[in-house]
């Protein structure tokens, strides 16, 4: 998955990690049960609105808060294709990628808006909307291979697989 193309879905700074995924449902750690309550205490029909491939456009500090895995897995099982934001809590830049959740760091967010349809190239670190192409540092190779497996489990599956064939 080196391009993206989806509509954009706007939030604020500081989207913490009981917005994405409120506690009272961290009983299960079921992909499905976590998707159908993702984001729903910062826009409760956000599930209904959404369709599979969207994209998160946010602020700062995107995914502060406790270091929940359920945060990305929720995004990403809701059919979230990526998070793009001015900056990530560092423990959930993590858990994203561990996840195979991919996200963007792009200091110019405030220019995309909500409904927009934006191309994300990953390999060359480009975002485009109808107006800009916007530049970002594109994500190192080792985390282009996280996010093309499908995260870190599956990566290290795939490496077993590799070293015992």
């Amino acid at each position: 998955m080196s391009v993206v193309n989806a509509k954009v879905w706007k939030f604020g700074d500081n989207i913490d990690t009981d917005l994405i995924i409120a506690a009272r449902y961290l009983s299960t750690s079921d992909p499905k049960e976590l998707a159908s309550h993702v984001m729903e205490d910062a826009d409760p029909d956000f599930i209904n609105k959404i369709k599979k491939g969207d994209v998160i456009v946010a602020g700062e500090n995107f995914g502060c808060g406790s270091s929940r895995e359920h945060a990305p897995i929720a995004l990403k099982a809701a059919g979230i294709s990526a998070v793009v934001a001015k900056s990530f809590a560092r423990i959930f830049y993590r858990n994203a990628f561990n996840m195979g959740l991919p996200i963007f760091e792009l200091a110019q967010t405030d220019e995309i808006k909500e409904g927009d349809f934006i191309e994300i190239d990953m390999e060359n670190g480009e975002i485009k909307n109808a107006d800009n192409t916007y530049k970002f540092t594109p994500i190192p190779p080792f985390m282009q291979e996280l996010i093309a497996s499908g995260g870190l489990i599956n990566y290290a599956k795939e490496e077993i697989k590799r070293k015992n064939a």
